[in-house]
């Protein structure tokens, strides 16, 4: 007798092309401004011109790196002459110039942390689209999103031994998520990429935005007493 197997339909694709022309254009700010969090992390910690290279590295690329090797798909920055000359550009940037020049945009609610949110909701939005782009399920395309948007942050943040972004209250992942579960849904119910990218990017920062204005966090686990 055969064994019953369960068929379920394959998921439709995003047009590669579309995302990919969208990726091209939004990386090197992105990237930039991920190499730059990170090299001025690595500026406030007092570290050699090696660790900064490295935290720039790992900031720009670390998120889009996991993302790919998880779909499939070609690690997005070897194959690209400029990522990584971009990421260690901003790090000599950061080296060369007087610390006082940043201490402003990296203060609460600063320059850096408003761009950083305009990155969040953006490229949770695109790890997504390109994960749908390789034929992943709607639900771990849009983990993939919120991998984009944010391990590259987890993996510097645990490299320099402090909390990292998911071990705080703050609202960074939660952004992410919202900008990925838009753009995944969208793409499910057959909305136009012209109207489901822009709104899902949009939430995410929208969101982002409001936690860093407004300081908001999620209510951490209080626990239940124990009674005798």
């Amino acid at each position: 007798m055969p064994a019953l197997a369960l068929q379920l339909p394959a998921p439709p694709r995003l047009p590669a092309a579309d995302v990919f022309a969208l990726i091209s254009a939004l990386d090197p700010i992105g990237i930039a401004i991920g190499a730059l969090s990170g090299a001025l992390l690595a500026a406030r910690m007092r570290q050699t011109f090696v660790t900064m290279g490295f935290f720039a590295v790992v900031t720009g690329v670390g998120g889009g790196s996991v993302r790919d090797l998880l779909i499939g798909a070609p690690v997005f920055w070897v194959r690209d002459a400029w990522t990584a000359p971009i990421c260690l550009g901003v790090a000599l940037m950061v080296w060369f110039t007087p610390e006082r020049w940043w201490q402003g945009a990296t203060q609460g609610g600063g320059t850096l942390e408003w761009a950083d949110a305009a990155v969040l909701g953006a490229y949770a939005m695109l790890g997504t689209a390109k994960a749908l782009a390789f034929g992943v399920a709607p639900v771990p395309a849009a983990l993939m999103g919120v991998i984009t948007g944010c391990v590259g942050g987890v993996i510097r943040d645990v490299i320099a031994g402090r909390p990292s972004i998911i071990m705080r209250p703050e609202l960074y992942v939660t952004p992410a998520a919202l900008a990925s579960a838009i753009c995944a849904l969208g793409h499910g119910l057959g909305l136009a990429n012209a109207l489901v990218w822009p709104v899902s990017a949009l939430a995410g920062f929208g969101l982002r935005g409001a936690a860093i204005h407004w300081r908001l966090a999620l209510p951490a686990y209080g626990g239940r007493e124990e009674t005798e």
